[in-house]
């Protein structure tokens, strides 16, 4: 398999599930979220400071998630397909008034279904912060 990013189809139809995954975000529509993620308890989703493993651990922590600020904005999104059934999508978000970029990675799958996410990932640096220049720890 060699990673490509101009698959026919596939940027285009995870392009759209992403758009959708982030318009359900934005209005806390927790239904269309755990829709998009695969129903599986080998779904994980590792936050800025916390972690689901599973699809019922997952619903259950957006059930309980306060809305998200409002004015969020996106930037450098990228979609990457890496076959026929999956791809990759990166991306930074922002908040008006936060010192903070948040970075956002998912994988997307293929499934019977549709395209859902198996895995996701976000994180936060202060701002101005460079790739590649914070101290490991």
């Amino acid at each position: 398999m060699t990673p490509t990013v101009d698959l026919p189809g596939v940027v285009a139809q995870v392009t759209a599930a992403f758009d959708a995954y982030e318009a359900a975000l934005v209005a806390g529509d927790t239904a269309v979220l755990n829709e998009l993620f695969w129903e599986s308890p080998l779904t994980v989703r590792f936050g800025v400071g916390d972690a689901q493993t599973g699809h019922e651990a997952l619903a259950r922590w957006r059930a309980a998630q306060p809305p998200l600020p409002s004015g969020r904005t996106l930037a450098d999104t990228r979609v990457v397909g890496l076959g026929e059934d999956v791809a990759v999508v990166t991306t930074t978000f922002r908040y008006p008034g936060r010192p903070t970029v948040g970075r956002q990675s998912q994988t997307w799958v293929r499934m019977p279904e549709g395209w859902r996410i198996v895995s996701a990932h976000v994180s936060e640096v202060p701002c101005g912060q460079a790739a590649g220049t914070r101290p490991r720890s």
